[in-house]
């Protein structure tokens, strides 16, 4: 159940920085991206 949050919220923090980068916002984009990737069970997950 806590790997589908974790997904869930990943996928919408990257989504979000994709926009960011989009509207040129980039420093705010990558940092979403990052966060992203470490938030995602795919990824490093900072919280296992």
């Amino acid at each position: 159940m806590w790997a589908t949050i974790l997904w869930i919220a990943s996928v919408i923090i990257g989504i979000i920085g994709i926009i960011r980068l989009l509207q040129r916002d980039i420093v705010m984009g990558v940092i979403l991206i990052v966060v992203a990737l470490l938030v995602g069970p795919g990824g490093v997950s900072i919280f296992t």
